[in-house]
């Protein structure tokens, strides 16, 4: 009764499998997936459309920029006015005032200054008296510099475009990033599969043998601690198929999921056992990566934010002016045709300054604390550059030896399912013992998983220096990642 069970349930999971739509996937094709539509890829690529964004509103402060504004105010009010007397009166406003206004700005970055020119116009319409009037400015130029203060228009320019580099180089590494864990849930699924391959020929080949068993032990052949150990065979086999088949579902699910795949299909990993065939030359590894691993954007860009804040602080002490001039025409006239009659000049220059005389120390505290901070920033990035090198060195180093552990793991696991089969066979012909035989099913499945392994490692160590150096070593080109 127990084995008719076992054959329905198979028979069960086999309709529920050819009931759902499988796809089988090669490493390539998931890692093609996996850049074009997995969540991970999904948000990446978003993160670097914010990146390009932001680089362009920055390069936007740099260039012209033209503007219109317009305001309309309607004031019926009672007010207080000064009389030319020295007294003061309420006066009851009845007026709408109208204006509107052209202006062109251009930030300067050198000097950290803004130069402008405006023209408008203004009408004035007096209810109470049934007046109107117009004011022009035809034209007006103005530059607004801060003397001796923080520069962020220069600093900006430094370090903007080394943030975009580095969020660039950033998408590029994440989608290598994103191929080298598709690989190992790719990997992952097939270890799964392979299991449940193994637990189903085992398991096939457990109850040959008991059946067999059961046989040679009516007629005296074989003991019954041999008969009884067979049947534990059988028994844990069963187990054994049933938890496979549990991870095995549980991996599919898992590459679904990463992949981005919403569709209930059976994913089938389609093992290729080739793998390319190359040396990568350490120099050339370390020199790419330092001219493309994002790694050393962020290094750059970390000493720059610490040098600004210095900068800054340094800049909101001592001494400090602010320069304002505006030079420009105009005029006005109750006749709009007269408004742009002889304009008159106007001239308007602003000085402030500010000295601190006293702050108990406040503004050189701030100068040493932002020093203090940048030479521990160097010291952090001296160190962090070395734990790079060191860690491409050994990626490098790994990659180049794996080839050949995938082959050996790939020689191995093929002696051993030839022992097993071998083992198989002598233990039928009462030539060896259930020992031997499940230790040679052991080895089995152990080189089996061992290679599976093996060859995830390899694709592992493939798509990491891909990440971290920015250079496809199999082809001889640089990897870029599609900028949309």
């Amino acid at each position: 009764m127990r084995k008719i069970f076992f054959i329905l349930l198979f028979l069960i999971a086999v309709w529920v499998l050819n009931a759902q739509d499988t796809l089988h996937l090669t490493l390539e094709e998931a890692v093609t997936l996996a850049r074009r539509q997995s969540p991970q890829a999904v948000a990446a690529r978003h993160q670097y459309r914010a990146s390009y964004w932001n680089w362009r509103s920055f390069k936007a402060d740099y260039l012209p920029s033209f503007s219109f504004s317009s305001n309309s105010s309607l004031n019926r009010s009672i007010s207080p006015v000064t009389m030319p007397d020295g007294s003061d009166s309420f006066v009851q406003r009845n007026q709408l005032l109208n204006d509107g206004m052209f202006t062109v700005n251009q930030n300067i970055a050198f000097l950290g200054g803004n130069i402008y020119m405006r023209t408008g116009l203004q009408r004035l319409d007096v209810f109470s008296d049934n007046q109107i009037s117009f004011k022009s400015t035809p034209v007006v130029v103005g530059y607004s510099q801060n003397l001796f203060g923080y520069n962020y228009l220069k600093w900006n320019k430094r370090i903007e475009p080394v943030r975009y580099e580095h969020a660039r180089k950033q998408y590029g590494e994440t989608l290598e990033l994103v191929a080298s864990a598709a690989a190992m849930r790719f990997f992952q699924l097939a270890t799964a599969q392979s299991n449940f391959q193994s637990a189903t020929y085992n398991y096939t080949n457990a109850d040959t043998l008991y059946r067999y068993a059961q046989g040679r032990y009516e007629i005296g052949t074989i003991t019954e601690n041999e008969m009884l150990q067979l049947e534990i065979n059988y028994l844990s086999e069963q187990t054994n198929r049933l938890n496979a088949r549990i991870e095995m579902d549980d991996r599919i699910l898992d590459i679904r999921s990463f992949l981005g795949i919403t569709d209930n299909i059976v994913i089938v990993a389609e093992i290729s056992h080739e793998v390319p065939q190359f040396i990568v030359p350490l120099e050339e590894a370390l020199s790419f990566a330092h001219q493309n691993s994002p790694d050393t954007e962020q290094f750059y860009l970390r000493k720059l934010q610490s040098e600004s804040v210095v900068a800054n602080a340094k800049a909101s002490r001592g001494f400090k002016a602010d320069l304002y001039l505006e030079f420009g025409l105009s005029q006005t006239d109750p006749s709009f045709s007269n408004v742009y009659s002889n304009p008159l000049n106007s001239q308007l220059i602003s000085l402030g300054i500010r000295i601190p005389i006293l702050d108990w120390g406040v503004g050189d505290g701030r100068v040493e604390v932002a020093k203090s901070n940048l030479e521990k920033v160097k010291i952090e990035l001296s160190q962090a550059q070395t734990d790079f090198d060191a860690n491409v060195m050994k990626l490098v180093k790994q990659f180049n030896l794996q080839a050949d552990k995938v082959d050996i793991a790939r020689r191995t696991n093929e002696r051993a399912q030839r022992r097993n089969e071998v083992a198989y066979r002598l233990y039928l012909l009462g030539k060896s013992s259930i020992l031997d035989l499940n230790a040679a099913i052991a080895e089995k499945d152990n080189s089996q998983r061992s290679y599976i392994r093996e060859l995830q490692n390899y694709w592992s160590l493939y798509y990491g220096l891909r990440s971290i150096t920015g250079w496809d070593f199999e082809n001889g080109r640089q990897i870029v990642p599609p900028f949309e």
